[in-house]
């Protein structure tokens, strides 16, 4: 399940912590496990989140942006106003690079290439999203590939996004016949079921810096790579 959460599902007991990547006086990084939400769900029982947990430790912590519930990785938040009204700005005017790093079923042929596919809330379906040509935001994904596995029927891709539409990247990847492996909304069952998480992980985040204006990237390693764990996915039977 993905944010926004219907009112009555209640997210299971996350009990990896929210690593610290950087911290100063303007700006927090962090890595989010999955599924732990990002912000409080609309449930009493879904407050458990990243921001709660930050604010314990930093109090005024701000939010910039979001992850979805399944997928992990690097978040960044402000410590002050200006910080967050600079990073917001980035944000909105995609003066940020974000990479993410992910699983596909199949063995994705090209090398490289966009993915340029409009998308809008599918309303009768929520919180799904859907591709539509004539009323849809456009959305654009880079791609590259990093490793196909043949044995396993997967490849491993990092998706640079140009837009930050929901589930842009879970879409985008389905669109090209390869979903992303563990994806609940958008995969085939016997796709979804071959992780017991999604395979998504945001790797790379680099921004100017609000307060020095200098270029700062931040890495998180890939948790889900590793012949061990690709062989795992594998195990489960590929057809339904």
């Amino acid at each position: 399940m993905s944010e926004p959460l219907t009112a009555d599902y209640i997210v299971p007991l996350c009990t990896e912590q929210v690593g610290i990547v950087h911290e100063d006086d303007a700006i927090l990084v962090v890595h989010k496990p999955a599924f732990l939400l990002s912000v409080p769900g609309r449930s009493e029982a879904n407050k458990d989140c990243v921001i709660s947990r930050l604010e314990a430790i930093y109090p005024g912590i701000k939010l910039v942006h979001r992850l979805d519930l399944d997928t992990s990785g690097l978040m960044v938040f402000a410590r002050t106003r200006e910080a967050q009204a600079a990073l917001s700005r980035a944000f909105q005017q995609r003066q940020v690079s974000k990479t993410y790093d992910a699983v596909v079923t199949g063995l994705v042929s090209e090398d490289q290439g966009a993915i340029d596919l409009p998308l809008i809330a599918d309303w009768t379906r929520r919180p799904r999203q859907k591709v539509c040509q004539q009323t849809g935001k456009q959305a654009l994904t880079h791609f590259e590939v990093r490793q196909r596995y043949p044995a396993w029927d997967c490849t491993h891709i990092r998706l640079m996004p140009v837009t930050g539409r929901s589930h842009q990247l879970r879409i985008h990847c389905r669109e090209i016949g390869h979903a992303i492996i563990g994806c609940d909304l958008y995969a085939p069952d016997h796709i979804c079921a071959r992780s017991p998480r999604l395979l998504l992980h945001a790797s790379a985040l680099a921004f100017h810096h609000p307060d020095t204006g200098e270029w700062s990237v931040f890495e998180s390693p890939v948790p889900f790579l590793g012949d061990s764990f690709l062989a795992t996915c594998a195990s489960v039977p590929l057809a339904p």
